[in-house]
This record gives C-alpha cells, structure tokens and sequence, in this order.
C-alpha cells in the first residue's frame, strides 16, 4: 500500500532556501496489520478462514488531512524563493539570445509587480521551435507560480526537452510531480536532478518518499539514507526509512530506529504504533501491547489501534482485558463494522471463556443496535443462539435460531442448528426435516448429510446413513467423516 509522509517545519524551511519549490503528502492512516486469532480448541466455521500470517502494515496515526505541500505552498518565504527561481541558478542553463534577453526584461518586469496576466500575454509572443528553453521555464513558472499546475507541466516538459539539461526545469517538474502525487514521473525527474548535480536533502527525500510509495523500498531506502546524511535534523526523513525497514520485513530495525526516534519525540504516535507493528513482526506481542497501551493514555488511540490490541489480549489470554478494548473501539468509532468484535466474541467462546464471550456480545448490541447490517445482525443472533446452548437456555436457543431463519430461510447453519435441537428434544422427524432443508443448499449440503447420517445411526438405521456419508465425502472429504463412513459400514455389514 502506497505510504504518505507528512513534512514538518524543518523541511519548509528547506524548501524556502532553495531556488525552487517543494510539495509533499502528509501521512493518511495505513489499514492496520490484522493479528491472528489462534483457537485454542475448534475453529470457527462461520466467520471464514482467520488468517495465519497477517499482513504487516504499520498502524500510522494521521497527522494532517492537508493535501501534499498545502502549508508549504501558502508560505510567503516559499513563494518569494519561487519568484527568485525565475532567476539564472546554476551554470547548467540554456543559452539566451541578446534580443530574448531584452524581451525578458520587460516580461521580469511584469512578475516583479504581479501583473502576471500581462507577463504571460508577452512571453507567448516570444515562444517557438526556435526560442530559448528558458522562456518556456519563464512561463512555466508562472503558472507554477499561480498553482495553475496542469498548465505548468506541458510547459516545463517544453523546456528539458529543448534542454535536456535544464536542472531548475526538472527541479520544478519533480515538485509539481509531488504535489499531484504522479510519484513514478516525479521518480524520474528527482532523479534527473540529482544527475545533474542537484543532490540536496530535499530532492534525496522526496526521492525516498516517491519510491517509497512505488513499492521500491531498496531504492527508497537509499534515497532517505542520503537524506539523513545531509540532513539528520529533519526526523521525517528518519521516519521515512523506519518504514522502508518495516516494507521490507526488517522488524528489528525498524524497531530499533524507532526507538531512537521516540528517545528524542516521546509524544510522536505514529512512532508508537509502527514500533508495536514491528514488535508483532518480531513476535513480541506483549511489548506491542504496552505501545498500544501508551498510546492510548496520550489520548491518540483509534479503533484500529484498539482491536489490535484486542487481538493481542485474545492471544495471550487476557479475555477480560481483550473485552474492554474491542469495547473501546466501538465506542471510538461508531460508524465501523462490528464484524471485528463478533469474530472476537466466536473465538472467545471457542476458547471457553463463555462469560466474557456474552459481555463482549452485550456491548455489540448496545453500541450498534440501530447501526447492524442484516448480515451483522444475523451473526450476533447466532452468537446469541451459541450462547444460550452453553448456557443451558435451549428455549431461547430455539426462539433466536427461528428468528434468524425467519430473517434468511436460507441460512443453512441456522436451520442445521435447529435439527441439532429438535434432534436433543427427541423428535427426529423435525430434525430430518430441518436437515433436508439445509442439504437443499448448496454450502451446507456436507454438514447436513453429515449430520442426518448420524441422527440415523443414532436411531440405528445404518444402512441408510452409508448413502449420506459417501455424498458428504464426494463433496467435502475430511479424514475424519472417513473414518466414521468406515465404522458405520463395518457395523452395518455386520447385521
């Protein structure tokens, strides 16, 4: 997933020094990494496959929602150093006629005052095949100058390639580049600059942060390490390279630069919070935890952060603690699905921790009673329906199972758990029946041929079991119905 950065302001006053403008994104939230949540007894068949190697991204606190380079581009310092860039800044410039020269005087004249509607009518006149690549960059840069930028980059483009050499050209390119997040063209003219002699901090950064955000975290890396060398102040560049470790998988140091970082920034929650990213690529799950904790008490907690640390509680055990913070992150952020809580809620009853599993469940239904999808809805009477069967309410079992059959007659766990119950009350017709339903729908045939079979050994019909256990086994072969089948028929041949 493309990384953001957001630049503080050490790099605006960077920028404001150099001959040219600088842009850059700030840092959106990256989807938080997904912790597995291991059961400790049966898997859980309804809320699908939990994942056994979660994907790493770092849980990145939002710093600003300004789009790329907006504090930088109302600056008054930057936008006189961009009136100064119409200016000769390096001998790597193209040739100026004496008359062009003349020309320009007047159009300077013009910027210098502000009257760049004017500026702009004099110098189309003196643009051509033949002109000199400078009046394109003149003209650029007032559009540059203006934020027109979808007319600035056609211009610009003019200017290298009349001059391929033109390094305030490329410089200006790269920047506007930046600042529309095109980050492969702005790749290509960072490093043109840097070809041409141009290697500052700024340009190596925002190299890094184009890279970076191309998925080219070597190249990345390279950039943001020659940023630090030239700029070691500046911690964005720092923070840049702290991630291109995590992109890679290199947890202990990113950790380890992380931990440098907050030594000098301990109110950074972002810092935090990759830092507990890399913890869990380490393995350190508890020591993810205390960050998550940490930053919690700073205020700077999110729903994201929260049923990580969750997933971490889960983990370890720690039900109750689990609880309070899946709880919290229903609270934080009322518009989110719940389907992180009801899952917790599953494992937690899959683990045996019953009482928890219904408070989990409770705080679900009174913080998104009025908000459940049908689907969510559905999930959460089935919890319900589980927990009333542990608890030894086969009525109200029964009343939330006909209740989520009435939402969905085609819910075929509903209607298999309902056989389970007409099949413990001693009424095997209904249980048949409940059976054949769901065997009528497609995801559910295995489970219920399965199921039917054994209600009918149960009742010692075993040769009629034999044709539903072969059906499961076509559908859905598992080692153990197999054996079972095996047992079944040598019992069978036997009478």
């Amino acid at each position: 997933m493309p990384m953001k950065i957001s630049l503080s302001a050490p790099i605006l006053l960077l920028a404001a020094s150099c001959a040219s403008t600088a842009a850059v994104a700030p840092a959106p939230s990256t989807p938080v990494l997904e912790l597995a949540l291991v059961e400790a007894s049966a898997p859980i068949a309804e809320s699908g496959p939990v994942a056994s190697e979660p994907v790493f991204e770092p849980v990145v606190q939002e710093r600003s929602a300004r789009k790329p380079g907006d504090e930088l581009w109302s600056d008054a310092t930057f936008r006189r150093r961009l009136i100064e860039s119409y200016a000769s800044e390096t001998d790597i410039e193209p040739k100026v006629t004496q008359l062009e020269r003349e020309s320009m005087q007047k159009v300077l004249e013009l910027i210098s005052t502000e009257k760049l509607d004017l500026a702009i009518v004099e110098i189309e006149k003196l643009r051509g095949a033949g002109a000199s690549a400078v009046i394109d960059f003149t003209l650029a840069n007032i559009y540059f100058q203006r934020e027109e930028l979808d007319k600035a980059i056609p211009v610009y483009d003019a200017a290298v390639e009349k001059f391929p050499r033109f390094r305030r050209a490329w410089r200006n390119l790269a920047l506007i580049h930046v600042r529309q997040s095109d980050h492969r063209r702005a790749s290509t003219a960072l490093t043109r600059v840097i070809e041409l002699g141009g290697g500052d901090a700024l340009t190596y950064g925002l190299l890094g942060f184009a890279n970076s955000n191309l998925e080219n975290h070597l190249a990345a890396e390279s950039a943001y390490r020659m940023a630090n060398l030239l700029d070691p102040a500046t911690q964005d560049w720092k923070m840049g390279l702290a991630r291109c470790f995590f992109k890679q998988r290199r947890f202990d140091d990113a950790a380890a630069l992380c931990g440098t970082m907050l030594a000098d920034q301990p109110d950074r929650a972002d810092l935090w919070l990759l830092q507990a990213n890399a913890y869990i690529g380490l393995g350190q799950r508890m020591r993810a935890a205390e960050n998550y904790e940490i930053v919690e008490r700073m205020g700077a907690g999110t729903a994201d952060s929260q049923n990580m640390l969750g997933d971490i509680y889960v983990n370890e055990e720690l039900f109750e603690l689990a609880v309070a913070a899946y709880t919290r992150a229903l609270e934080r952020n009322p518009a989110q699905s719940s389907d992180r809580a009801v899952r917790a809620a599953r494992v937690l009853m899959a683990r045996g921790a019953t009482a928890d599993a219904r408070r989990l469940v409770e705080d679900v239904q009174r913080l998104r009673a009025e908000r459940l999808s049908e689907s969510e809805r559905k999930d959460l009477l089935k919890l319900r329906a589980r927990l009333a069967v542990a608890e030894g309410a086969s009525g109200d079992e029964v009343r939330i199972l006909e209740e989520i059959v009435a939402l969905d007659p085609l819910d075929g766990e509903a209607l298999i758990l309902l056989g389970q119950h007409a099949q413990r009350s001693s009424d095997p017709d209904r249980a048949i029946f409940l059976f054949e339903r769901a065997a009528a729908i497609e995801a559910y045939e295995a489970d219920a041929k399965v199921r039917h079979a054994q209600l009918l050994v149960g009742l010692g019909r075993y040769s009629e079991a034999l044709p539903l256990l072969r059906r499961a086994q076509t559908i859905k072969p598992r080692e153990n119905i197999q054996e079972y089948m095996e047992q079944v028929e040598r019992v069978a041949n036997s009478r």
